[in-house]
């Protein structure tokens, strides 16, 4: 019996083996893969999804999208990205909150891209850069606004047209021959409404644009339960939501009064 397991052991193992050998001549004549890097970096395709590092486009007059409204930095779970903003004066002597520097963390994040769906400028977005291994951590910290850049100023709005004044009808003489009195003339509409509407549309996309954020943040907290970090982001995100939800709507009443 014993004579009887050993040789269906030995058949098996040398079974095995010429499996495994039949395997590896068969590989030993198909052609190779093996990709040459980094010789092979003008021919190496990257697919246009790939997230490799934060970046922030220009034109070509040193002009970006963003406005400084920080909330890529309120909804980055790790705390990658700090908006450092200035208040300046403007030619008409309002105030405007500018943006001094966007400073982002390479070695903190974890390219969630819940920042880029936040954005309601889309002023970012992540590039398909991947040689960005460094010897020192600090080489990560990078200022995504160029020197000397700034917002790019959006058109204006056209003001809608007056509507067109009804053809007056001839006024009776006066009983003593004198000309009729004047009849007061409506005054031009101004584009409060169009201002108002347009304000009203902005608030609803910065609110869209907060719930998409929020709800990303709580799939990320939902994976990993465990995660502290995660699960305040995920609140901090839904309270933000909800509270660009109130303003888009007490936007929406205001339009209706007026």
């Amino acid at each position: 019996m014993a004579n009887k397991t050993y040789f269906a052991g030995l058949v098996g193992g040398i079974k095995s083996l010429c499996t495994g050998l039949g395997v590896t001549f068969r590989e030993l004549w198909t052609p190779k893969v093996t990709e040459r890097y980094p010789e092979n970096r003008k021919e190496n395709i990257i697919p246009e999804r790939f997230r490799g590092t934060l970046v922030m486009p220009h034109n070509e007059n040193n002009e970006h999208k963003c406005i400084g409204c920080g909330i890529c930095q309120m909804q980055c779970p790790n705390d990658s990205i700090e908006v450092v903003t200035e208040m300046v004066e403007t030619e008409d002597g309002k105030k405007k909150k500018i943006l001094k520097q966007h400073i982002y963390d390479q070695g903190k994040c974890m390219y969630c891209m819940i920042c880029t769906r936040a954005c309601p400028q889309g002023a970012i977005e992540f590039a398909p850069e991947y040689e960005c291994a460094v010897f020192d951590r600090q080489a990560l910290v990078k200022t995504l606004n160029q020197p000397g850049s700034k917002c790019a100023e959006k058109p204006k709005p056209a003001k809608p047209a007056a509507p067109a004044a009804p053809a007056a009808k001839p006024a009776a003489a006066e009983p003593n021959g004198a000309a009729p009195a004047a009849t007061p003339v409506a005054p031009a509409a101004d584009d409060k409404k169009a201002k108002m509407e347009a304000a009203a549309k902005k608030a609803e996309e910065n609110a869209a644009a907060a719930k998409a954020a929020a709800e990303e943040a709580l799939k990320a907290a939902e994976a990993a339960p465990e995660d502290a970090a995660l699960k305040a982001a995920a609140e901090e995100a839904q309270a933000k939501a909800a509270k660009l939800a109130t303003v888009a709507a007490n936007f929406q009443k205001k339009l209706a009064e007026m």
